[in-house]
């Protein structure tokens, strides 16, 4: 590796550390002094506010990862073509090529860094972040997940369906179990109500009803209270909204398969969480391009006129990520290409910008 290489790789990555350290401790600072009067009247542990704050360093270190990355190339670029580094390195027969290849290196070290967080490292904060936002802030009304209506196949033959579900209590009303052979109904479970027993590790049902359907008569099996077991969990009707950032990579495929043959309506939520984790280490390579395009060119305006330019362009990059997002959870808008048309779009933007820093 040429000096050269060795030199914008430290700048890179001491830049985007340094930019991390500085701007997630200010973050914290803001959200405490907003929150710190509903700690006290809700009284939250320490220990938990603590653990809360390690757990949002990650969450929204990650969030804003694409802004964050891309602020500290700009940064860095720009000091170096203020300081003539770059016209020096270009007029001593360095190819932009050649110049671009240790930005592209960094931008490696930090694409896989980020595919292994998204992976494994954030699902995890991201759980505590929300459980601590859900058990302390939301003062136990249950927002984050659907909580009516809730159908659910178990398995290629039974099906389940409530119409209404308490989680804090753990009970379903007008439960409904239909058991099927060859898409032939072989008997049906209803009850008033159907709810979970932590004492006996069993479920208790009200007015129990089984029909057994019989070729000439039916059987019917009825009592006013029914203890039973099944294979299912009462939790799994109704999973809470984010429960995709939670879960790592192999999690979230068995999470997204099950929830595909159980016909889930917020299906397309869920695999914009996993298509999204796969884009972003792309998009690092792209924002990099974009900011050493940008900056790499000595201004009139300084530094100041590339970080203002480089700010409207993050931003602009997250608003298309969120947009696209929204799309894709509130309507039929693929999850696939919404996770991946701001890296179209702003891919384009990188290979007209680096043909004009080129030239």
């Amino acid at each position: 590796m040429a000096i050269i290489d060795r030199y914008i790789i430290k700048k890179f990555l001491a830049t985007f550390i340094v930019m991390i350290l500085l701007f997630i401790p200010i973050g914290i600072m803001v959200d405490i002094s907003d929150k710190i009067d509903k700690y006290i009247e809700r009284e939250v542990p320490l220990d938990a506010i603590i653990q809360h704050y390690l757990d949002f360093m990650v969450h929204i270190g990650y969030l804003l990862f694409p802004i964050f990355l891309f602020l500290s190339v700009i940064w860095f670029t720009s000091k170096l073509a203020n300081n003539t580094e770059v016209i020096a390195m270009l007029s001593s027969g360095i190819s932009y090529a050649r110049f671009l290849r240790p930005f592209l290196m960094a931008a490696t070290i930090i694409s896989v860094f980020s595919l292994v967080m998204g992976m494994y490292v954030v699902p995890e904060a991201s759980k505590g972040y929300n459980e601590f936002r859900f058990q302390y802030m939301k003062r136990g009304k249950d927002k984050e997940r659907q909580t009516s209506n809730l159908f659910t196949q178990l398995n290629k033959n039974d099906y389940i369906y409530v119409s209404s579900y308490n989680p804090k209590r753990k009970i379903g009303y007008n439960f409904t179990y239909e058991h099927f052979d060859e898409n032939e109904l072989v008997y049906k479970i209803s009850a008033r109500n159907i709810r979970w027993n932590d004492k006996d590790s069993t479920f208790v049902m009200n007015e129990y009803k089984k029909r057994i359907i019989g070729e000439g008569n039916d059987i019917i099996q009825t009592f006013r209270r029914k203890d039973t077991l099944f294979s299912f969990d009462l939790e799994d009707l109704s999973p809470v909204s984010y429960i995709a950032e939670t879960l790592n990579y192999k999690e979230l495929n068995k999470f997204i398969e099950k929830e595909r043959k159980r016909g889930a309506s917020n299906l397309s939520n869920h695999l914009l969480v996993k298509y999204k984790r796969l884009s972003l280490p792309i998009s690092v390579f792209i924002l990099t391009i974009i900011a050493v395009a940008v900056s790499s060119m000595k201004r009139r305006g300084g530094m100041g006129v590339n970080l203002a330019f480089g700010i409207l362009i993050a931003f602009t990059f997250i608003f298309f990520d969120k947009i696209f997002g929204v799309m894709a959870e509130q309507s039929g808008f693929s999850p696939l290409l919404a996770s991946w048309l701001p890296n179209i779009i702003f891919g384009v933007m990188a290979v007209f910008l680096l043909n004009h820093a080129k030239r």
